[in-house]
């Protein structure tokens, strides 16, 4: 490798450390967690934070530049022909999402959404009777709680300044006035919805947000259906990685299975809360890193009623403090970082008491996991890898490391004074692909997480030791230190690496800088603008 290349790359190793936060990249928060597969309405899926690029010059100013996205995803691979009940969020749920603009590890800022579903009961005349129609829709759907809807579906949101459970909430108003907003109905078909597009666009609300900085309280709001967003070689993983070694090393074949985007996990549909918020209403005291990630909990007690009444989601009675169940910041942690024995735990857990999954992250089995099934060892050396433990817990220096010194925690790290990216302009890889291509995107994860990141690929790379091996021998990473977590001393030797992970691949790098899951996010269909994620996919094209 020429020096010059490897001076750039070098930098690739210190940006680039939060993905491996995740420790592990092959599928997002889907059915992570024993307990959560009992409660699918509430399993977090995925969680994107990032400076709004809609209609961002190619310098990142104009347009929406000055706002911070969130999108929080939930139930899992919905089946696009879910019929007749289709995908409605629980409404004996909490669905948060947290924001940390101090770096304490504890909520500053949590936005509450509550959901109701309204049983309109529509019936028919049937001979001599009125009878209830047994679908959710007796007709074409096109308006904002259609009259041919049977389920209203609609929702509050609260903004909580403070600990969640310790403060009373403010609502989040329509601009034009209202707190209540409305849930367009799944994307059921064409036959019902006959544009999709303009029928969810009518459930973008300007909102009024308070307790921001005069003139920045105002934002964006819509919850609804759209098309999984995530890519990933989903069933080959799983399957004990059943892919060849020669495809998942050669980055030629980075999408061999994915075709194009017609990987099988873009036929499912997930169900979006987005908000758009300005950056300013999220930082506090000239701060610009926040943290930010989702949860959502439920009743403790809940009730089977034996006897249900005709009302709609009347066959239990729920009751009790609230109890989390979901939890997700970075991706991928509690699939291939946590432990089975841990993984409900972490789904209940806060951030600032992240000190008692620190073994997970030191030392990762997902390494050695994959050396047996791939019958090469791919495991780095270096153990205890403090590398990871590092950007697990306090964020990068220079890149969404928070200025006063972070209690260690797990989060998805935003660095607001970073100027967005126009969509077509975007790295797939994030930091690691700008420093790799000399470009100047630097909006990208491990800096917050944008739809077109690759987070699969790029902490795969970081798992293996592909950045020590790119970045070279030695103390090359200055790690930081991290307060309560003794001896972070390490290095990121690239003599560490198996000789599989070190061989050079088909571009010169070593194999540990290029494996992939063969299938590459950025062949996945995005809109422009927000809510960002796709149109979700109709349960009949007739």
């Amino acid at each position: 490798m020429q020096p010059q290349t490897r001076a750039r790359l070098g930098h690739i190793a210190k940006a680039c450390l939060l993905v491996v936060a995740a420790g592990s990249a092959l599928a997002s928060s889907h059915r992570e967690a024993p307990g959560i597969t009992n409660s699918p309405k509430v399993d977090g899926t995925d969680f994107y934070m990032f400076r709004s690029y809609e209609g961002v010059a190619a310098d990142g100013t104009g347009g929406r530049s000055d706002y911070v996205t969130l999108l929080a995803n939930y139930q899992p691979l919905q089946a696009p022909y879910g019929g007749p009940n289709y995908f409605q969020m629980d409404p004996n749920a909490l669905y948060e999402i947290h924001v940390d603009n101090t770096g304490d590890a504890v909520e500053d800022i949590t936005f509450q959404f509550k959901f109701k579903n309204t049983l309109k009961s529509i019936a028919l005349p049937i001979g001599a009777q009125s009878v209830p129609i047994p679908l959710i829709q007796a007709g074409a759907v096109s308006n904002l709680n259609d009259a041919n809807l049977n389920v209203n579906e609609t929702y509050e949101i609260k903004v909580v300044r403070g600990e969640r459970r310790k403060n009373a909430g403010a609502s989040v108003m329509k601009t034009g006035g209202g707190a209540t907003f409305e849930k367009p109905v799944d994307n059921i078909g064409t036959k019902t919805i006959a544009d999709y597009p303009a029928y969810a666009a009518k459930h973008v609300f300007p909102v009024t947000i308070p307790g921001c900085p005069v003139g920045k309280d105002q934002g964006r709001v819509f919850v609804g259906q759209r098309q999984e967003g995530f890519a990933v070689n989903l069933g080959p993983v799983f399957d004990l990685v059943n892919a060849p070694a020669g495809v998942l090393l050669d980055p030629a074949n980075k999408d061999a299975a994915g075709m194009g985007g017609k990987n099988v996990i873009q036929k499912a549909n997930v169900t979006t809360i987005a908000m758009e918020v300005h950056k300013d209403c999220l930082t506090a005291g000239g701060e610009s890193v926040i943290g930010g990630w989702t949860t959502a909990s439920l009743r403790q007690a809940r009730l089977y009623n034996g006897k249900p009444g005709a009302g709609n989601n009347d066959s239990t009675k729920q009751g009790g403090a609230w109890v989390q169940v979901s939890r997700l910041g970075n991706p991928l942690v509690n699939e291939l970082v946590i432990g089975l024995p841990d993984k409900d735990k972490f789904n209940a857990s806060s951030p600032k008491d992240d000190a008692q999954f620190l073994t997970y992250v030191s030392n990762p089995t997902l390494p050695a996991l994959l050396s047996t099934v791939l019958g090469a060892d791919v495991a780095p050396k270096n153990l205890p890898r403090t590398d990871l433990l590092t950007t697990f817990l306090t964020g990068i220096t220079g890149v969404n490391k928070p200025a006063t010194n972070p209690t260690p925690s797990e989060m998805l790290r935003l660095n607001t004074a970073v100027a967005a990216v126009p969509f077509a302009a975007q790295n797939r890889l994030g930091v690691a692909g700008n420093a790799l291509a000399g470009g100047t995107d630097n909006a990208g994860f491990p800096n917050g997480r944008r739809p077109k990141d690759d987070v699969v690929d790029i902490a795969l790379v970081a798992t293996v030791g592909g950045l020590c091996a790119i970045n070279g021998s030695g103390d090359a990473l200055k790690l930081n230190s991290v307060p309560g977590v003794p001896s972070l001393t390490s290095k990121c030797d690239a003599s560490a690496l198996s000789s599989l992970m070190a061989t050079a691949g088909p571009n010169g790098l070593p194999n540990a800088a290029n494996i992939h899951d063969a299938v590459d996010q950025a062949t996945v269909p995005f809109l422009a603008g927000f809510p960002y994620l796709n149109t979700p996919n109709a349960g009949s094209a007739y």
